[in-house]
């Protein structure tokens, strides 16, 4: 499939995107009837196993999940292989480069309690259900997400963030702080020694 056809495919969902976006290989990019998916100028998706020397799992994902949900992404985004994926919301700023295999996920995806996720299991409208915890994602401009990183539901990241390879972010966290680890956690600030 050429990505000129898939930007059709796009746009029958209501995918609104700017001038310049270059789809290497082919994601999967899908808006529920009801939300909001818009992609900025100048953006890069790399879909294919070659695209990125890193190493990709799957294509690039991004989807809307539920009516009223968002996903905005800034201009002059790049990202690889990444999952985007959004129950109430999710924000990335311009400039901002998205390592290989990231997962950027707003919600739990199931209930953590077993009662609730089997009440869950028998509603025939589940996927929609607000039973599952979410929170929105805010990433500011000119981040710089490492590869294999995790960005759970409810993160603030402020511009000028460095996420490190396989980090697990939960939490706000100021303009340029350098942020590792499982849990993540602030080590310094961008510029500091």
């Amino acid at each position: 499939m050429s990505s000129n056809w898939y930007k059709l495919v796009m746009k029958a969902t209501k995918v609104k995107y700017g001038k310049g976006l270059l789809l290497k290989g082919v994601p999967f990019i899908f808006n529920k009837k009801g939300a909001e998916l818009t992609i900025g100028n100048n953006v890069t998706v790399k879909s294919s196993f070659l695209s990125n020397l890193v190493g990709l799992y799957s294509r690039t994902i991004i989807v809307t999940r539920a009516p009223g949900a968002y996903i905005r992404i800034g201009d002059n985004v790049g990202m690889s292989g990444v999952t985007i994926y959004a129950r109430k919301g999710i924000e990335i700023g311009e400039n901002t480069a998205i390592g290989g295999n990231t997962k950027i996920l707003d919600n739990d995806f199931h209930p953590i309690e077993a009662e609730t996720r089997n009440k869950l299991l028998m509603d025939k409208n589940g996927g929609d259900s607000d039973l599952i915890p979410a929170k929105p994602i805010k990433i500011g401009k000119n981040c710089f997400i490492g590869c294999n990183a995790i960005i759970l539901k409810g993160t603030e990241l402020g511009d000028g963030c460095v996420v490190g390879a396989g980090a697990v972010v939960s939490g706000k966290f100021e303009a340029g702080s350098v942020i590792v680890g499982n849990p993540a956690r602030c080590i310094r600030k961008v510029g500091e020694s």
